[in-house]
Formats: structure tokens, C-alpha cells, sequence
């Protein structure tokens, strides 16, 4: 298991790692720490939602069939890295490298999953909802159809 947790991250610690791609930033960690970004977003002053943080936890283990423990660790390393980044462009990146539409779409629409999950949507959380999908290139109706999947999955009023 360990073996396991450590060649998962084991690009975070070294980018030069086998497989890794130049930055350093693997798909898993990208997609991660985009969630985190939402989960931040919405400025809740006692910090992130427990919601929200379970919605993105469901997030990482359905995309990536992690188990409890490394989704765990992979949020908690998403959020290190959102705390340090001075842009999103670096994140989007590796997404748009290794993503087809339907993916970037599938991306967005896990964004908007977690912004609903409190029951509201800070304007802070669409920007940023919004500038990722730019970033990832996602065609405007595709935007909106993800938003209105997400909300209606949320059970929220349209």
C-alpha cells in the first residue's frame, strides 16, 4: 500500500520522475487542485466546507478510482499546491494535454458539483468555475449544460 501511495505522488516530490511530465504536475494533482480552488473560493470563514470537501473527495475517487486513504493525500497535497500557485495556467496545462472535450466538460461540471454542494454559489466560485473552462477551451453551451447537470444533481432551483 505504501509502495502504491508512494509511486502515485512520487512525481509531486520529483518531476523528474519517470512519466512525469516537465512541471512536475500530474493529471490527478491538477484535477485536484482545481477543485481545491472552488472549495476556496467561496471565502467561508471558517475555511473550507465540509461539503464541499466531500463533494471533491467523491470527485477524485470516481475519476480516478483512488482509494480513501490516497484520495485523501491527494487532496491534502492539492491544497500545498493551490496555496502556492500564482496562477491556474499551470494546472489547466496538463489538463488540456491530456484531456479530450468530453473529459475538460467532465471537469467542469465535477467544479460546478462542488460549488453547489453547500447550497451556494459564491460569484467568487463561478469565476473561477468560469475562468478554468476558458482556460480548458470549453465551448459556452457546454459551460452551461455542465452548470445545469451540476445544480440539478445538487436538487437546487434553477
Amino acid at each position: 500500500m505504501l509502495r502504491t501511495l508512494k509511486e502515485l505522488f512520487a512525481p509531486l516530490f520529483d518531476p523528474t520522475a519517470a512519466g512525469a511530465p516537465p512541471d512536475g504536475h500530474t493529471l490527478e494533482l491538477a484535477t485536484a487542485v482545481l477543485l481545491v480552488e472552488v472549495m476556496r473560493a467561496d471565502g467561508a470563514v471558517a475555511g473550507v466546507g465540509e461539503a464541499e470537501r466531500q463533494a471533491a473527495l467523491v470527485a477524485l475517487e470516481r475519476k480516478f478510482a483512488l482509494s480513501i486513504d490516497e484520495r485523501d493525500t491527494l487532496l491534502a497535497h492539492a491544497q500545498g499546491a493551490a496555496q502556492d500557485a500564482t496562477d491556474l495556467h499551470q494546472f489547466t496545462s496538463v489538463l488540456n494535454a491530456r484531456l479530450d472535450d468530453a473529459a475538460k466538460v467532465h471537469m467542469v461540471e465535477s467544479m460546478w458539483q462542488v460549488a453547489f454542494a453547500d447550497g451556494v454559489l459564491a460569484d467568487h466560485e463561478r469565476h473561477i468555475i468560469w475562468r478554468v473552462a476558458d482556460l480548458l477551451h470549453v465551448r459556452p453551451g457546454d459551460f452551461a449544460a455542465a452548470r445545469t447537470r451540476a445544480r440539478v444533481a445538487a436538487g437546487l432551483p434553477e
